[in-house]
């Protein structure tokens, strides 16, 4: 089977209205700003939120750095108009960062782990720099891309890949010599841990494996990497296919059923990696997905790591490939469903799992582009 049907439900008879969705936009980021609180900032909704994490949440992934970055980007994008000080948040954030790290440390947790993009320092400081600007921040950033080198986990959550990303958009908007040397030395080093399968190892946890998703593994990496010689013939040969359908196990020889989500399984494979995927395969994870319908609000929720918005983001890529409105009008139909699904789920304010990840992908259905965020973009 190429995935759980439990996992998934009936998507939502809806008709897409481009008002309506800006309106509904614009009140799950009211509803965010409305639930921030000084001290506290978003408090954690549930126990996955807050797993290996110190209070109150401070990072990229679950924490008050990624729901900042996200309210800025709708401001920009011109979805939403926060009175919040966003400046001042991540300020705020980043003074508790400083505190105590982000992550509790303990058994697997990969090392360094203050540097990491998604759940340590490294994000919270760059979010912080995107609002402020100072030199004293890209400072701080740059020690922290550096320390990251040989990080064990070799993936974007935590490893190398993250903080390229990271130096990538730092040079991008400095040009600095300074930026250019961290993005030379980080993809060294990615390099130098790919295997003759064109494959890398990851540490995680206490485990080691060869994942194939975007924020643990292989399409990851490339996207970090900038280069995608060889990966579609990677992603061809370990590919599930069943009944013209594909999709991907989590790792190289996993025993598991493959999952259908963002972070593991065909979502998150063609959301990363459409651009250079043969495009039958490209089609076939597409339908799949589809076809699946979104994921159970109960067990996965609205958002764009494990969530329906995630999946959704698969196919809003299929129709940047390939130009076929069909798939941005299903696209559309998934942001409905998150957006509904954030409704009935208004607590959850986190940038990967909670509600104002599946705003941005809805604005993103808007505006008929696909930027997943800091994946696709560190803006």
């Amino acid at each position: 089977m190429l995935f759980d049907p439990a996992m998934h439900e009936s998507l939502q008879d809806a008709r897409w209205e481009a008002e309506l969705v800006r309106s509904a936009i614009r009140a799950l980021a009211a509803d965010v700003e409305r639930a921030y609180d000084p001290d506290q900032f978003w408090p954690p909704a549930n126990e996955w939120d807050a797993f290996g994490a110190t209070l109150p949440l401070k990072e990229v992934f679950v924490g008050a750095a990624g729901v900042v970055w996200a309210l800025d980007r709708l401001q920009r994008s011109g979805h939403a108009e926060p009175a919040l000080d966003l400046s001042a948040a991540a300020s705020r954030a980043l003074v508790r960062c400083r505190e105590e790290p982000c992550v509790k440390e303990g058994d697997g947790v990969p090392q360094p782990s203050t540097s990491a993009l998604l759940v340590g320092e490294a994000g919270v400081v760059l979010v912080a720099w995107l609002l402020d600007g100072s030199d004293e921040l890209a400072t701080e950033l740059l020690e922290l891309v550096r320390a990251n080198v040989g990080n064990e986990a070799n993936e974007l959550m935590w490893g190398v890949p993250g903080t390229l990303l990271a130096a990538r958009a730092m040079h991008a908007r400095t040009g600095e010599e300074r930026w250019r040397a961290a993005v030379e030395e980080s993809e060294r080093a990615l390099r130098d841990e790919r295997d003759d399968e064109g494959l890398w190892t990851q540490t995680l946890y206490g485990h080691t494996a060869r994942i194939l998703g975007p924020v643990h593994g292989f399409v990851g990496n490339v996207a970090a990497l900038g280069d995608t010689r060889g990966a579609a013939d990677v992603l061809a040969r370990t590919a599930i296919r069943e009944d013209g359908r594909a999709n991907w196990p989590s790792s190289i020889g996993s025993p598991n059923a493959p999952r259908l989500q963002w972070c593991h399984g065909a979502p998150g494979i063609i959301a990363t990696a459409s651009a250079y995927l043969d495009e039958e395969l490209l089609l076939a994870a597409a339908e799949l997905v589809w076809e699946a319908g979104p994921l159970s609000s109960d067990e996965k929720g609205a958002g764009i790591c494990h969530g329906t918005a995630g999946n959704g983001y698969g196919l809003l890529k299929t129709f940047e490939r390939t130009g076929d409105e069909l798939w941005l009008e299903r696209a559309r139909a998934f942001a409905l469903h998150a957006l509904a699904q954030a409704e009935r789920l208004p607590a959850r304010h986190t940038l990967f799992t909670g509600g104002i990840g599946a705003a941005l992908f809805a604005a993103d259905c808007l505006d008929e582009r696909a930027r997943f965020p800091f994946v696709d973009g560190i803006e």
